[in-house]
């Protein structure tokens, strides 16, 4: 699943802060998706396969994360 960086379209996640704290950037992968801190973005990203993002983010919603 590795796609090249320069390529990925990031968008802030809707649950960043407003003043641009604790914010987290997703990009839609082929069967997955990416995520990079914000603030940190020259550290790269995280890519998770699909079934592993879904678990990510039903976990979260459960625990109103």
């Amino acid at each position: 699943m590795f796609t090249d960086p320069s390529r990925l379209r990031f968008r802030k996640s809707s649950y960043s802060s407003a003043r641009g704290e604790n914010c987290v950037e997703i990009a839609e992968l082929p069967g997955g998706a990416a995520v990079r801190d914000t603030q940190n973005r020259e550290a790269g990203h995280l890519a998770f396969p699909n079934s592993e993002w879904v678990a990510l983010l039903s976990i979260a919603r459960n625990r109103n994360l």
